[in-house]
Parts: structure tokens; C-alpha cells; sequence
């Protein structure tokens, strides 16, 4: 892959290696997942994440602060290094996030949407004594 050389010469303190799915292992490691139409896209994704700097969250709702901002970085290289914007697939990346953090948030018990404070804990406040 051409973009990859390009991105090598240009971040060389980034590491990349192969593996089963794109991913970003801080502080610098980019993980490249097999072939697919996307992956160079997805591959500017992954060093978007190091470029920002992501390393972990606390709550919830900054994963997927983390993972939009990663996309619009994304776009922003895309146009640097000529790669080929599709919003559908970013919009679909983003939406398992979406599904997941509203899928974590439900109360198991009655089905309300809880609230997440900032050491990580989620509250219902229909089912929890909250006063």
C-alpha cells in the first residue's frame, strides 16, 4: 500500500503491524486489519487516534468523543493523502458506538435510561434513592 509507506515516512514514530482488525494501541502502536475497500481510510482513522493523542477514557460518552473527533481528523488527512471519503462507513463506525453506549446506559431493571458519573458508575434514577 502506497499510503502506508507515506504514513511511515511521515509519522515515523508511530509503529505499525498487522492484525486481525484495525485498532490503535497507545501510546503509538497502529494495528492494520486484513485488506478490505476501506482500509485505507480505516487506516487513517487508526493514526488519527495517535495524532490526538487518545490513550483511555472514564466515561463512556468520551469514547465516543474520542471516535468522532478521530473521523474528522480522518477526513482531514484523507484530503492530504487522496484517499477516498465515504460518510456511510463513518457514520456506520460511529453508530456501534452509539448503539453501545445507549445499549450500556439502559437500566437493566426498568428499561430508563441511567446517567454515568465521572469515576465510571451508571445511575438510575428511577430505580436508585439518588436524594
Amino acid at each position: 500500500m502506497e499510503l502506508l509507506e507515506r504514513l511511515k515516512t511521515d509519522y515515523p514514530e508511530f509503529i505499525f503491524r498487522e492484525g486481525r482488525k484495525f485498532a490503535f494501541r497507545p501510546p503509538k502502536t497502529i494495528i492494520l486489519g486484513p485488506p478490505e475497500p476501506f482500509c485505507e481510510l480505516l487506516t487513517l482513522h487508526e493514526v488519527s487516534h495517535a495524532i490526538l493523542k487518545h490513550k483511555t477514557f472514564k466515561m463512556d460518552v468520551e469514547r465516543l468523543r474520542m471516535e468522532s473527533d478521530a473521523w474528522e481528523k480522518a477526513k482531514e488527512l484523507a484530503n492530504t493523502y487522496g484517499v477516498a471519503i465515504d460518510e456511510d462507513l463513518i457514520q456506520n463506525e460511529l453508530d456501534t458506538y452509539r448503539d453501545w453506549l445507549h445499549k450500556k446506559s439502559r437500566c437493566p431493571k426498568c428499561g430508563l435510561t441511567r446517567f454515568q458519573t465521572p469515576s465510571g458508575v451508571y445511575h438510575c434514577p428511577c430505580c436508585e434513592n439518588l436524594s
